[in-house]
């Protein structure tokens, strides 16, 4: 369980966990449906697909890109999701000419038990 002070403002970006299931659902928001998340030992990972795991540890969001690794801070989880969206999905017929996407349609119900934000 994790310990908070009561003079110490709560940051989920400080327990893995918590940021990875912002992440996990900014990415639900982009299309990302299919994920799986485990948590432990002071960090947490989430499968998004085969090629792609994301790894948050010492408050950064960690993964591969084309044999790279990137980071992005934790704090971020929406931010990081843009960037895994746009390396991780092509442009759709239909993109705009800046690249830009449009938005996929919320899935009627929750893939998950997990509580929304």
């Amino acid at each position: 369980m994790l310990s908070v002070r009561a003079d110490m403002p709560y940051l989920p970006w400080r327990d893995p966990c918590e940021a990875t299931r912002l992440l996990r659902y900014a990415l639900h928001r982009q299309g990302f449906t299919h994920t799986y998340q485990s948590n432990g030992n002071g960090m947490s990972v989430l499968s998004v697909l085969t090629d792609l795991t994301v790894w948050c540890k010492n408050g950064l969001f960690v993964w591969s890109e084309g044999g790279r690794e990137t980071v992005h801070p934790a704090d971020d989880p929406v931010g990081a999701a843009r960037l895994i969206s746009r390396h991780h999905r092509g442009p759709a017929a239909g993109d705009g000419p800046s690249g830009e996407r449009a938005v996929p349609q919320a899935h009627p119900s929750p893939p998950t038990d997990s509580v929304r934000d």
